[in-house]
């Protein structure tokens, strides 16, 4: 178990390394680009499942989104069903920077796993998949 967890904290580590130098000349910061991937992969949501979701707190989630919006990535709306919460949502320039970095993110999956084979990619995705499922 201690190699595993040794090999986890350094994948970690290398992933976070990669993010930041991806995101770094955009402009934008790392959260903002992580806000940006969410609503991407999850379509429109309330600012609280977002908040959920990013595991950050609704009034940290409001500081971030506003700077979306004056960047022109995000819209907020009042929500159809309940006029108390919001809805956030991707512009066009928001989908075009997801799908801009999600193009990495692909493209990164595909340096990293180019040695493995079908199997190994079947058993990895299946160990992720109940790795996610735990938190």
């Amino acid at each position: 178990m201690h190699s595993l967890n040794n090999l986890i904290i350094e994948f970690y580590d290398k992933l976070s390394s990669w993010e930041q130098s991806v995101v770094k000349d955009t402009g934008y910061s790392l959260a903002q680009v992580h806000t940006i991937e969410v609503l991407g992969s999850h379509g429109s949501m309330r600012m609280k499942e977002l908040a959920d979701r990013l595991a950050i707190t609704t009034g940290t989630l409001t500081v971030q989104v506003e700077k979306l919006v004056n960047f022109g990535l995000i819209t907020r709306s009042p929500h159809e069903d309940d006029r108390r919460s919001i809805l956030v949502g991707l512009t066009s320039e928001g989908i075009a920077l997801h799908k801009h970095h999600n193009r990495m993110h692909i493209q990164l999956t595909e340096d990293i796993t180019r040695h493995l084979d079908q199997n190994s990619i079947d058993v990895l995705t299946k160990s992720f998949e109940k790795m996610n499922r735990e938190f």
